[in-house]
């Protein structure tokens, strides 16, 4: 069991002297949530650009699922295909891409809100705090009815605002994270 830890506090020494790389995504996290937060065409081309590449890194981690998984290779790979190609024709024109996200606004959020009120019920009997992300679901939901009933130029914005916070929320998480992983190494150390 001792070497057991040692090997734990080896592999967290050696995991905290890569924290800089999570204080160099926190600040670049934090200029993109600036760029968008401008509300200029800088901020419709940026929200492409992530739309794009996550799509892109969505599509990659397909083809590494068709690579590990034994049977339906070719549904993972179809998925792959998919995203890739979303993924680049979201970075050729990221500003159709907004538009598009910006149109389905609504829908995306009643998903997303669906999937976390679902997701609270079934983590209700280990997580305590349950509660926290069925409110978070329903206040998603309840959003996303009042965005599917905006115009346009509403639900733009609201992307906008959506995409800048939380691009906000992760710079920040990732500069604390940055710090605590630091700490880590100093203890696995002493």
């Amino acid at each position: 069991m001792e070497n057991n830890a040692s090997v734990m506090d080896e592999m967290a020494a050696q995991v905290s002297k890569m924290w800089w790389l999570w204080l160099v995504l926190g600040i670049l996290w934090t200029a993109v949530s600036l760029i968008i937060l401008q509300f200029s065409e800088s901020s419709l081309t940026v929200v492409g650009v992530i739309i794009g590449i996550m799509l892109l890194v969505t599509g990659i981690q397909e083809f590494v699922m068709a690579s590990l998984v034994e049977g339906w290779k070719w549904l993972w790979m179809m998925f792959g295909v998919f995203f890739m190609a979303g993924g680049i024709v979201a970075l050729v024109y990221p500003k159709n891409t907004f538009a598009a996200v910006a149109d389905m606004i609504g829908f995306l959020f009643l998903l997303v809100g669906t999937f976390w009120v679902i997701e609270s019920f079934a983590v209700k009997p280990v997580n305590e705090l349950w509660w926290l992300n069925l409110i978070a679901g329903i206040l998603m939901i309840v959003l996303a009815f009042w965005a599917a009933g905006q115009f346009f130029i509403t639900r733009a914005y609201t992307l906008l605002v959506f995409a800048g916070m939380w691009a906000l929320a992760q710079g920040m998480v990732d500069i604390i994270r940055a710090f605590q992983v630091k700490k880590l190494g100093k203890i696995a150390v002493s």
